[in-house]
């Protein structure tokens, strides 16, 4: 196939997929769910599950061989925006506000989650290989497992905190704090088993480790020059976002290059990024020209996520399979968060709030997913069953709050604040999310 040709099939395949996306997308909204939902059923949509079972090979016709390195590309640089974006708003500052009670549910809502996950990979060793999983209880792989149920989606969870009025109630600040506190446990744990497990190329792992390290401080020596770049180029927008993205790509590269996923090195980087605003965060108007760039590219991941995903293939040991992560998925995720803030000033049905707001997965989990797929880590059934379990648990979140909250919810302060059943369609798939203390953007994976 010629290149002419490669580029025609290239750009019927983006028409198709962001038409979907956002096709999708509206109808997400018009039912109350996050965008992101939306987004990923067109992407299955898209796939073996709806796709590749229709006549005439369309499929193939649509999506040949000849055009998937492209659409990879395409997908792996929307999340290396995504998560450079992730970094530079990552603002741990919330916690002050109630310290001990953020670090106590993140902490449970993290290492509830994490057992149960590495105790189901341990225990039922033989199912979970026959469906995809790792064949052996080796370190990497188990911890993968782990932190697969351990994950929560905070562009989701702002969205649906948002959505649902609860920025300014006790509820919405703690769950909003303890996602992005268990942001940093699950990166940090999934880099840790990248690190030390799997089939990327390269190193040992013990290399990996001292080479990650230079990374670190080689990023962190970064922090003068880019200072003062982010200073000096405030007044040329285009040419400070590209430099940031020079930078991103180049971090990518580097953790690529050593064995690990792109999305180590993009989050690495947009951590190390100098804040550099009086409010001590990176300047507003960068973060949302990343999120607006990330989320124009954010469907050709949902697609390439979705190719390795056919319902109708998934076995009767992969339903029950389903069933299973998707009930321990949220109830470790609820039970962690709830029993976490008793002995707090919160009240029984805020501390059941925050336990189903952190049982939100979304795009997280998908990311999470991809990189341990490329790991060899997951596959075949089992990844289909984790990324139906993902879109299961997000989708249950809307209904479930609203059983709990039709009556008006604490401030951070003790008075009440009543609670709107509706204020804007959410905009859950939407990266930039929402600060709830501020309302501000927030991108938080």
């Amino acid at each position: 196939m010629g290149t002419e040709v490669q580029i025609t099939h290239l750009m019927a395949a983006a028409a198709v997929i962001l038409c979907a996306a956002q096709i999708g997308g509206r109808l997400a909204r018009w039912l109350r769910q996050p965008t992101v939902i939306g987004q990923l059923l067109a992407g299955l949509a898209l796939g073996p599950t709806v796709l590749g079972h229709l006549p005439g090979g369309l499929a193939h016709t649509l999506f040949p061989p000849s055009v998937s390195s492209a659409l990879s590309g395409l997908a792996q640089l929307a999340l290396v925006l995504f998560l450079f974006a992730v970094g530079c708003e990552l603002d741990l500052r919330v916690v002050r506000s109630r310290t001990r009670l953020v670090l106590t549910v993140a902490a449970a809502a993290f290492a509830v989650p994490m057992a149960a996950g590495v105790a189901l990979a341990l225990t039922c060793r033989a199912q979970v290989a026959a469906l995809g999983g790792p064949r052996s209880a080796q370190l990497g792989p188990v911890l993968f497992l782990g932190v697969a149920l351990s994950i929560t989606a905070v562009p989701v969870l702002t969205a649906v905190i948002r959505e649902n009025g609860l920025q300014p109630t006790r509820v919405g600040v703690v769950a909003f704090a303890a996602a992005g506190l268990i942001d940093v446990l699950g990166w940090s744990v999934l880099t840790f088993a990248l690190l030390t497990g799997g089939s990327q190329r390269g190193f040992a792992w013990p290399a990996r480790l001292g080479l990650f390290a230079l990374l670190v401080a080689a990023q962190l020596t970064l922090r003068p020059l880019l200072r003062r770049m982010l200073t000096r180029t405030a007044g040329d927008p285009g040419l400070r976002l590209g430099v940031l993205l020079a930078y991103a790509c180049a971090a990518a590269w580097a953790t690529s290059a050593l064995g690990l996923h792109t999305i180590v090195g993009a989050l690495l980087a947009g951590v190390c990024l100098p804040r550099t605003t009086a409010e001590g965060t990176v300047p507003a108007v960068v973060v949302e020209r990343l999120h607006g760039l990330g989320s124009l590219l954010l469907p050709f991941f949902f697609v390439l996520s979705a190719q390795a995903v056919d319902i109708s293939a998934i076995p009767p040991a992969g339903l029950l399979a389903l069933l299973t992560v998707t009930v321990v998925g949220i109830t470790v995720k609820v039970a962690g968060g709830t029993l976490a803030a008793r002995g707090s000033d919160l009240s029984g049905r805020e501390r059941l709030l925050v336990g189903i707001l952190l049982s939100t997965r979304g795009l997280t989990e998908l990311i999470a997913l991809n990189a341990g797929a490329q790991a060899g880590f997951i596959g075949g059934a089992l990844y289909s069953v984790f990324v139906l379990m993902a879109l299961i648990t997000t989708v249950l979140t809307q209904p479930l709050l609203s059983l709990l909250i039709d009556r008006p919810l604490p401030r951070p302060g003790g008075a009440t604040d009543g609670v709107p059943r509706r204020r804007t369609p959410p905009r859950g798939g939407d990266p930039k999310g929402g600060d709830p203390r501020t309302g501000a953007a927030v991108g938080s994976a």
